[in-house]
């Protein structure tokens, strides 16, 4: 399903070469038959806001979004698990569904990022795909109305997986959920947070380390490798 991979590239970190190719973005969503044409038109102009000003600009904005408190997390699993032990079991166990589909992970990344598990989707037939973003629906439905809250165009990328998954009635549900939360990007906030993290000595658990570090680990597209034939796409 290829706008899954469209979806993933718009919802990454913004990068030269996804900007120098975002007019092949806007082709593929205008041909995508799982959205409306409404949602469609929403899409291009969520694209024309990504990459058609400053990539400094993009990157500063999305940072600010998105490694700003832990409410727009896009790592799945801190929606479910937290900080906890089970958090790893589910790492662990998402890593062998993609290594039993042929794919070991090309990027400094943990394998619940968003982006990612959507490029992987993107190569599964389309009932499991909508399957798996079904899973994971209430997930994404609370970030979705976060994001309407904050930046719009982000919002429009979350519902439509929600389309896709056929789950866009949840959406509702989680707004009247969002309209009674304190947000958790203010500074203070954000001092609070600090405050409550625990400190470790020693050597640094590499998982939570690279899940708690605010700065992009890599700008380069996020890519999958083939084990069986070696092949990126």
């Amino acid at each position: 399903m290829k706008i899954l991979k469209v979806l993933a590239h718009l919802l990454d970190y913004p990068n030269e070469q996804v900007q120098q190719h975002s007019h092949e973005l806007r082709l593929e969503i205008d041909s995508s038959q799982e959205l409306p044409p409404q949602m469609r038109s929403k899409l291009t102009v969520a694209v024309e806001s990504i990459f058609d000003k400053e990539l400094m600009e993009s990157q500063e904005s999305y940072g600010l979004l998105f490694d700003q408190g832990r409410s727009l997390s896009l790592h799945l699993f801190e929606h479910v698990h937290g900080e906890s032990r089970d958090r790893g079991q589910a790492m662990v166990d998402l890593m062998n569904v993609y290594s039993e589909h042929g794919f070991d992970l090309d990027a400094l990344e943990l394998p619940d990022y968003l982006p990612l598990f959507l490029e992987y989707l993107s190569n599964r037939p389309n009932m499991e795909a909508r399957e798996w973003l079904a899973d994971v629906a209430h997930i994404i439905a609370i970030l979705c109305a976060r994001l309407y809250e904050r930046e719009p165009n982000y919002g429009v990328m979350m519902e439509s997986l929600l389309i896709i998954a056929g789950q866009q009635s949840l959406l509702n549900e989680m707004r009247d959920k969002v309209d009674q939360e304190k947000p958790d990007n203010t500074p203070e906030a954000l001092d609070k947070e600090w405050e409550e993290t625990a400190v470790t000595f020693g050597s640094p658990d590499n998982e939570c380390n690279q899940s708690n570090n605010p700065q992009r680990v890599s700008e380069q597209p996020l890519k999958w490798v083939d084990a069986a034939a070696s092949q990126t796409f």
